[in-house]
């Protein structure tokens, strides 16, 4: 057997202690984040796009400075109410079955849609509730299966919150156990963000469990 001599198992023991304080930290970062880490601008959804040309009014607006939704109980009721009103509401059908493509953005009226279309339900409810629109971002995750999913992010003072209609509860963004990839700027809702494919994968046995 090799006998290590005092000062060489000083410095392994130390740099023991230096890859698991490293390790700590970076497990401390990850779970202080309120938000998931944005980058660098990209090119928005082409669904985005196109919804954007039939529904000018959405997407030609000014810019914005970032705002947060101070949540109260009232806005967490109205907020809560909105989300289950919509999933409720819609019946949940493919593009493809729907309008006969693979991807078409739009809203509802018919009471049929897809994920986005939920999201964007949501999303011009609240605002017609008072919430800024600053608030409230079209974000693409990959989902508990892998699929590519839109939800509806909401910026709080006490972080950010996901509206899905794939789960009734609204969640902290850390607990759906999705992948998120990218999602609306706070300033104009034409300009995308990079999220970087951050994993929420801690959570992902506890979202399984919870379906």
């Amino acid at each position: 057997m090799v006998r290590l001599s005092a000062p060489l198992l000083r410095l392994v023991f130390t740099a023991i202690v230096m890859v698991l304080a490293a390790s700590a930290a970076r497990a401390q970062q990850q779970a202080s984040l309120t938000t998931p880490p944005a980058g660098f601008e990209t090119r928005a959804p082409i669904g985005w796009m196109d919804f954007c040309e039939r529904n000018p009014a959405d997407c030609r607006v000014s810019a914005l400075s970032p705002e947060l939704v101070t949540v109260d109980a009232r806005i967490w009721r109205e907020v809560n109410r909105i989300n289950t009103q919509v999933n409720r509401e819609i019946v949940s059908v493919s593009d493809k079955e729907h309008h006969g493509v693979v991807e078409y953005w739009s809203y509802p009226t018919d009471g049929r849609g897809d994920c986005e279309d939920y999201v964007l339900e949501k999303r011009r409810r609240l605002i017609q509730a008072g919430l800024p629109r600053q608030a409230l971002l079209i974000t693409v995750v990959r989902d508990l299966k892998g699929d590519g999913h839109a939800v509806l992010t909401l910026r709080t003072d006490r972080g950010d919150y996901i509206l899905d209609n794939q789960e009734a509860k609204i969640l902290s963004w850390d607990e759906t156990g999705y992948r998120y990839i990218k999602r609306q700027s706070e300033r104009h809702p034409n300009v995308w963000i990079s999220l970087g494919g951050v994993e929420t994968a801690s959570s992902t046995v506890a979202g399984m469990i919870r379906r």
